[in-house]
């Protein structure tokens, strides 16, 4: 059974920053790209950034670039997102699901894990 459990998020103020952790279980870890998502209050699912199965490929979306670190170890089957220069508009519960391709540009949306919140207020 595939357990994802995301940690990490908080309240925090305009151009703070937060590390988003993601922790792996039940599946193969190293063999897959792996994503992060996020939704916001009343959207749908929107996606942020992806890495491949053993790294270094990363991709971003364009209103995360520049701004967001995705990361992972394979050793101990986690994820991370660094999130710096946080905007009001980054305010969403953050998600990681498994990547259906290399880069982690799709990804398998029958994946289901908590989440993490994040508020960027002041």
């Amino acid at each position: 059974e595939v357990q994802l459990v995301e940690s990490g998020g908080g309240l925090v103020q305009p151009g703070g920053s937060l590390r988003l952790a993601c922790t792996a279980s039940g599946f193969i870890f190293s063999s897959y790209a792996m994503v992060w998502v996020r939704q916001a209050p009343g959207k749908g699912f929107e996606w942020v950034s992806g890495i491949a199965h053993g790294g270094p490929t990363t991709t971003y979306a364009d209103y995360v670039a520049g701004r967001f670190t995705i990361s992972r170890d394979n050793v101990k089957n986690t994820l991370y997102l660094q999130m710096n220069s946080l905007k009001p508009e980054d305010t969403a519960v953050y998600y990681c699901r498994r990547g259906s391709g290399y880069s982690g540009l799709s990804y398998y949306a029958s994946d289901w894990s908590q989440g993490t919140q994040v508020t960027v207020s002041s």
